[in-house]
């Protein structure tokens, strides 16, 4: 499967994104869906994951009540609503796919990467 992430940009503090995950290439209810996100300096840091069905979510304590992860099996599409946006959320954005029927949470498990989209918040 292939993945590209769209949405990302510059916005103040208390500002909100949407990013966008389109999948193709492969069945899109096969996939658990994940963000993470790598800022400047740092390790790739997992942010927001759903199942495969869309009904079952798991957040980084970081975002949590900030952002919202959701899933469109119509448009083979995975989204991060992000509200409330902090300095400390900059970092590029990375989606992610794996066929798992889990939630989980490490880098390690996802096997398809999209190329990244940058989220850059000022103070």
């Amino acid at each position: 499967v292939q993945l590209q992430a769209s949405g990302g940009g510059l916005v103040q503090a208390g500002g909100s994104l949407r990013l966008s995950c389109a999948a193709s290439g492969g069945t899109f209810s096969s996939y658990a869906m994940a963000w993470f996100r790598q800022a400047p300096g740092k390790g790739r840091e997992f942010v927001a994951t759903i199942n495969r069905s869309g009904d079952s979510t798991y957040y980084a304590d970081s975002v949590k009540g900030r952002f919202t992860i959701s899933s469109d099996n119509a448009k083979n599409t995975v989204y991060l609503q992000m509200n409330s946006l902090k300095p400390e959320d900059t970092a590029v954005y990375y989606c992610a796919a794996d066929e798992t029927p889990y939630l989980r949470y490490g880098s390690r498990w996802y096997a398809y990467w999209g190329q990244g989209t940058q989220v850059t918040v000022s103070s």
